[in-house]
């Protein structure tokens, strides 16, 4: 008798290509015409900005930048000034053969940003960026389910529940907001700088529909009326809605990354501050499969033969969030903190014996007024470090998000602080045996003098091996014991044997 079990397919996205690479770019700049000579570098700070992404065959590319600002002292001592360009970065990951085009994911971190004066007109600008890069791909998975119960043929089913990325798509929003300061704030005479970090707080999956909330959070540095320097925190709100393809279930979870496309803030002639910021929403949906399949067959009493494969799919284990304190100190007299920032690294990993650990680097940068009066800066690194265990064949992806700062300035020392989450998603491709066709032959001799019941000892053996070793069935043992799950270890069994 032959069995062949009926095929079955499923849809779901593989990823040939996560990777996270850094880049370095320099830029020599000449001061405009209208600006006084460089005296000393005080500050440089970074945007980063996501402009376009290609599938294009066998390479996944990127095209974005840095927006950069540099705060100079000028040399003949008038007030700072800030001069601001544009750093072009490109970037190309090659693509497994075969790959079917799909949804690249780009999240970009600013690594470092920092001048040195060239001459009185010109400095080097040098911005460093991490990248991560994700692409997904459709792909088809074969399984073959149990068949209806065949009569003489014991089939060890297996239910194996995993979690697969199943969608992924990208909207683009806008935010443009008016800026309002407390009435405490000084009123800016100038914006020097600013940055966009947007970070949500909700999202879920209604149907075929995707719904996110968040802030877009922007922090500025500007000159006040009174010509000293002031930053501030904007938490710009937002609530947004994407199309899916297909209803998902209530299993499904959404995994939304955020990364800016273009950011402008301006003053008007009125004094009033203007946010334009446009963010790419890149979702990615991870659904519940439950694959049903018969691992091994058996027949009491007959020769068996199967054929057996098996099945590899994309899974994601995990998704969790970590949270990291860094704290780091700098020798200075300050009297007032202007403005403090804080760039996270995505992770270094190093393997242990039984997991991974990943070190978070960062650096801390603080603007600050000096007991005389002078602006000054300073920087400083810091570590972090989060342990997670896991096989060797585990994948793991950190993404540090946005940190809530803080500086004091305490006598002879300035302190920063910086309290940020970090994600960390664990995935694995998962295989899973499977049998997809058996044959069974003839009734094998019994042999008169073998007993129809016998005793045996559970020991660490599950029920199936037992009822395979023995040419019982799992049912018969089940019966005559009274079992409803497996057997404790040590327990004696009766073991019913076909006569």
């Amino acid at each position: 008798m032959e069995v062949k079990f009926k095929k079955s397919v499923f849809s779901c996205l593989h990823t040939p290509l996560r990777e996270t690479r850094n880049t370095e770019q320099t830029q020599e700049l000449k001061l405009p015409d209208t600006m006084p000579d460089i005296g000393h570098i005080l500050a440089a700070w970074g945007q980063p900005v996501l402009r376009s992404k290609e599938w294009n065959g066998d390479y996944a590319a990127f095209s974005g930048g840095m927006m950069v600002w540099v705060l100079y002292k000028p040399e003949d001592g008038s007030e700072e000034q800030c001069l601001e360009t544009w750093i072009p970065i490109q970037m190309k990951w090659p693509l497994p053969e075969g790959a079917r085009e799909g949804a690249l994911r780009i999240l970009c971190l600013p690594r470092q940003v920092d001048a040195r004066t060239v001459s009185a007109r010109k400095m080097m600008i040098r911005a460093g960026m991490g990248v991560l890069a994700e692409a997904f791909s459709p792909m088809e998975c074969e399984y073959y389910p149990p068949d209806s119960d065949v009569e003489g043929l014991e089939q060890l089913r297996t239910a194996y529940p995993v979690r697969i990325p199943t969608e992924a798509g990208e909207k683009v929003f806008q935010i443009d907001e008016e800026l309002t300061l407390p009435d405490s704030a000084p009123l800016p005479e100038r914006i020097l700088s600013y940055r966009m970090q947007p970070k949500l707080t909700d999202k879920k999956i209604l149907g075929s529909k995707i719904v996110f909330r968040g802030n877009g959070n922007l922090h500025v540095l500007y000159r006040s009326e009174e010509g000293q320097l002031h930053s501030r925190d904007f938490a710009l709100p937002f609530s947004q809605y994407a199309e899916l393809s297909q209803e998902h279930g209530t299993d499904a979870a959404v995994d939304v990354m955020l990364t800016p496309t273009g950011v402008e803030a301006e003053l008007d002639q009125e004094g009033h501050m203007h946010l334009k910021s446009s963010i790419a929403s890149q979702f990615l949906i991870i659904d519940k499969q439950l694959i049903d399949v018969v691992e091994d067959v058996y027949s009491p009493g007959r020769e068996v033969e199967m054929d057996t494969t098996e099945l590899e799919i994309p899974a994601v284990l995990e998704r969790r969030s970590e949270n990291l304190y860094g704290e780091q100190n700098i020798s200075a007299e300050g009297t007032r903190v202007v403005d403090v920032s804080f760039q996270p690294d995505f992770p270094r990993q190093m393997r242990r014996e039984d997991g991974v650990e990943l070190t978070f680097p960062g650096t801390f940068q603080v603007l600050y007024y000096d007991g005389d009066g002078a602006l000054r800066s300073g920087t400083a690194r810091w570590d972090g470090s989060a342990y997670l265990k896991a096989d060797e064949h585990v994948r793991i992806t950190g993404i540090p998000e946005m940190a809530e700062l803080q500086a004091s300035a305490n006598g002879s020392q300035i302190q920063m602080k910086a309290d940020f989450p970090v994600e960390i998603i664990t995935t694995a491709d998962q295989k899973i045996p499977m049998v997809s066709a058996a044959r069974t032959g003839e009734l094998l001799p019994v042999n008169p003098n073998r007993p129809t019941l016998i005793l045996r000892r559970a020991g660490e053996s599950r029920l199936w091996d037992i009822a395979k070793a023995t040419g019982s069935t799992m049912e018969g043992i089940r019966r005559v014991n009274n079992l409803q799950n497996e057997p404790s270890p040590q327990q004696m069994l009766l073991i019913p044997i076909r006569g």
